[in-house]
């Protein structure tokens, strides 16, 4: 998914978080290759469009503007998760995955070249000014968002602490876009929430992997482990979870998984493919585990769902999820830019890739026939292996994609998935003891 958290997290992709990223050196990876004719051919095409823009445009252009906004173009071109940064984006890129920066706080995607909000952040000027998840901003300050990428909405929605912009945003209820003018603000985004359930079992919520995720979590789980003994389950929620660093998810994977193949990759070139194992530590004992996810759970959080179920660690439960298993490389350039590149897919454990596919949950909790966009609905994404996003295409033509996922609740408000994983993990143990009773 193309996602960026504006004044939130540049990663996702988010995020996008890049979702998940591979640094590279790009000076070591330079080879000599032969070059096909028709390349040096396209390049002369190329090289007379520039001239005759140069020399006929009606306002002069900087020859850099307008090679940067080709390169954007031939990325973009490629697939939803591709991208060109300038040297500016690259930096912000940098500092998202350290979950402080300056913004208005709303998590967006894109979808058919229209920018929408999938959540606003709590205690944020987004979620204080009535932002909504499936919202869709039409305009920023007085600029139109239609075809606008990610990276240009960036530039637009950013800002020091204290300044405006205001956002014209359509929702259903609405006749036509209302504004609505957001003070800008630091924006810290804590990718670890822990709370202790009832009868000694414990929940941990995993917002996004950043930098140190892996330390908040052991201290989380430090925090709600008894004095004496050992907790007895836990509810790891990846919900709305659009990824993160590749490090930090085989990293949290390891907290729990002590032996064994955490997630592979395999791509065109020989080193895309990789193997990433547990350290043989052990980190937290086999207490039952659930781990939620729906269909904002996405690339890093799909890694951790995937590694846990195959390693039989734990249950999913929820619905399925995002389906973005592909690699992104960031590649940096002389200039202080990078390339972010998709490179590879990764598999789980057992081979699976779930690429446009995603986590099937162990338990099925909420309606699976709510149309929530996923990999397979955007243009350009990469095929599944199996082709069942192809198939799947006529099953959802005549409901409405793009919509923002929202936790399945009931009529008091409270968390159906929450409840219902905590009663499973309560059902463990009454089976144990009849069990025991019986032998």
């Amino acid at each position: 998914m193309i996602k960026r958290f504006f004044g939130l997290r540049f990663a996702g992709g988010v995020m996008i978080v890049v979702a998940v990223v591979l640094a590279v050196s790009f000076g070591a990876s330079r080879r000599v290759v032969a070059v096909p004719n028709e390349t040096y051919e396209s390049l002369r095409s190329f090289a007379d469009v520039l001239a005759m823009v140069q020399d006929n445009y009606a306002e002069p252009v900087e020859t850099k503007t307008l090679i940067d906004n080709a390169i954007k173009g031939m990325v973009k071109g490629l697939d939803p998760h591709s991208s060109f940064m300038t040297p500016q984006e690259y930096a912000e890129m940098q500092v998202d995955t350290r979950g402080v920066f300056g913004g208005i706080g709303i998590e967006i995607s894109m979808k058919e070249g229209v920018l929408m909000v999938v959540a606003p952040i709590d205690d944020t000027p987004a979620s204080k000014a009535g932002l909504l998840a499936g919202d869709r901003i039409i305009k920023i300050n007085e600029k139109y968002t239609k075809d606008m990428t990610i990276t240009e909405a960036v530039g637009q929605m950013r800002g020091q602490k204290g300044t405006q912009v205001t956002i014209h945003i359509m929702r259903d209820s609405f006749d036509e876009p209302k504004p609505f003018t957001l003070t800008r603000d630091v924006i810290k985004v804590k990718s670890v929430k822990s709370k202790a359930l009832e009868d000694g079992f414990g929940y941990v919520k995993i917002t996004q992997f950043q930098e140190n995720t892996t330390i908040d979590l052991e201290k989380a789980l430090a925090e709600l482990t008894p004095k004496e003994g050992q907790l007895k389950g836990l509810v790891l929620d990846l919900r709305n979870n659009p990824g993160g660093l590749l490090a930090e998810a085989v990293s949290v994977s390891n907290v729990f998984i002590d032996k064994g193949l955490i997630v592979s990759t395999k791509g065109r070139v020989a080193g895309q493919d990789m193997t990433f194992n547990a350290d043989g530590v052990k980190h937290q004992p086999d207490y039952p585990m659930i781990v939620l996810v729906n269909s904002g759970s996405a690339s890093a959080s799909e890694i951790v769902a995937g590694a846990l179920q195959d390693h039989k660690r734990a249950a999913i439960l929820g619905t399925p999820s995002f389906g973005k298993g592909s690699v992104q490389t960031v590649m940096p350039l002389p200039d202080g830019g990078a390339l972010r590149l998709t490179t590879s897919k990764y598999y789980t454990p057992s081979g699976r890739s779930i690429q446009a596919k995603g986590i099937e949950p162990d338990i099925i909790v909420g309606d699976v026939t709510k149309s929530h966009m996923k990999e397979k609905d955007l243009d350009g994404h990469l095929a599944a292996e199996d082709g069942s996003d192809k198939a799947d295409k006529t099953a959802v033509k005549d409901e409405k994609p793009g919509r923002s996922v929202s936790v399945e609740t009931g009529q008091n408000g409270e968390d159906i998935q929450l409840n219902r994983a905590l009663e499973y993990l309560k059902s463990w143990y009454i089976f144990q003891a009849i069990s025991r009773k019986a032998a």
